[in-house]
């Protein structure tokens, strides 16, 4: 058994840690910042990181930190909203140089998700550090699979430096149907899967998730005292429209709205905490959205929207038990279902895609409530929530 500096999965051979004797009450530390337990991995090694603004090391960045003590970065591979955070969500990102340090840096998000063959056959291993919120839709975890299997494809070993999940209290909604796999939902997990990043590489490793049963050479240096009780106030805001811990916990049950008409709040201050339509009825809270970093041309752009304000109200308290939940679509749905939407539907196809069910559009159109719908996906999810135990690097509680 390997110590709790690291915990390393080789071959689809799962090492685990007896994390019961961690000392919660110490400072929580992400795995990135234990450069004890992976800096000779890298020495002396041609290095390729996939990463982004949020890899840092006490406020200064992972490819800094690494490059100031010795690691030969050969390569950056650019995930959504690139390496430096900024780009509008689903914007198209180019390769390009670091103007700070000269690397190259790779696009994994435009026309191809995966690193070239040509592009790793060039390294001797590869790090992976990107903070993420626990969401099945937030396309770093995608990321995280292809690169695996570009990985695996190329016998280049990983090191996944973990970080925690500030969503991972709580595992809710639907599993995904594989029929709506893309690049927003890739594998069959629930919307809320309340594991961190290095636990889900243990995961698909161990239960051949990737292309033509390929297991990646996996090493996860796991965050030090951390548990999935913890409310992790995030050090960074993870991408553009997410910039604070209140989005991150509402996200769950707003995104879904990037499948309708309705606004979610991109181009205001408060994106993923309100919600609103031009056409709402019976609100007296009002926005209007306006281009802005991140959100260059948001939905209902320069439309004044009436609808909901979630910046307060319900308390974090009772958002934290809800996770994933249908109650805002459904409310904001029959509040607009009698609207002319220019013979729109209200619904696109991207909603089965977020949802990763194809029984939630009907049932909410049938009038059903979200506790009826959700009571159809909780065989899946308790089915899931054992299934996880099993990959968890951390303790619950």
């Amino acid at each position: 058994m390997k110590s709790l500096s690291i915990l390393g999965i080789a071959a689809g051979l799962l090492f685990t840690a007896a994390c019961g004797n961690v000392p919660i009450k110490q400072e929580l530390r992400a795995g990135a910042e234990n450069t004890t337990a992976y800096l000779s991995l890298l020495k002396g090694k041609k290095v390729g990181i996939l990463t982004n603004h949020t890899a840092t090391i006490d406020n200064t960045h992972l490819v800094d930190s690494l490059t100031a003590l010795g690691v030969d970065i050969k390569v950056i591979f650019a995930p959504e909203h690139g390496f430096r955070g900024d780009t509008d969500a689903g914007g198209y990102i180019d390769s390009d140089t670091d103007p700070l340090t000269g690397i190259p840096i790779v696009s994994v998000y435009g026309q191809n998700f995966m690193p070239s063959d040509s592009i790793m056959q060039q390294i001797d291993v590869a790090v992976f550090d990107i903070q993420d919120v626990g969401l099945r839709f937030y396309t770093y975890l995608s990321s995280m699979y292809y690169y695996m299997e570009a990985c695996a494809r190329n016998k280049v070993p990983l090191i996944v430096l973990d970080r925690p999940n500030p969503n991972g209290h709580i595992v809710s909604g639907p599993v995904l149907n594989m029929k709506y796999r893309s690049f927003v939902g890739i594998i069959p997990i629930p919307v809320v899967h309340g594991m961190t990043l290095g636990e889900l590489a243990c995961m698909i490793n161990k239960k051949y998730w990737l292309p033509d049963s390929l297991q990646a050479d996996l090493t996860v240096v796991p965050c030090l005292n951390y548990s999935h009780s913890i409310h992790y106030i995030l050090p960074v805001k993870p991408s553009p429209n997410l910039p604070n811990n209140r989005s991150i916990y509402l996200y769950p049950s707003i995104c879904p709205f990037e499948a309708t008409p309705v606004s979610l709040g991109r181009g205001t201050e408060f994106p993923f905490q309100v919600y609103g339509h031009p056409r709402m009825q019976g609100y007296s809270f009002s926005f209007t959205p306006s281009p802005r970093p991140g959100a260059g041309n948001p939905p209902q752009n320069g439309n004044l929207c009436y609808g909901v304000d979630l910046r307060t109200s319900p308390p974090d308290e009772v958002i934290w038990e809800e996770g994933f939940t249908l109650k805002y679509v459904i409310e904001a749905y029959r509040n607009l279902q009698q609207t002319d939407l220019a013979g729109a539907p209200f619904f696109t196809d991207y909603f089965e895609k977020l949802v990763g069910v194809d029984y939630a559009r009907p049932m909410i159109l049938e009038g059903k409530s979200a506790e009826e719908i959700a009571a159809l996906w909780h065989d899946d999810l308790e089915s899931f929530k054992a299934e996880r135990k099993q990959y968890l690097i951390y303790p619950e509680k």
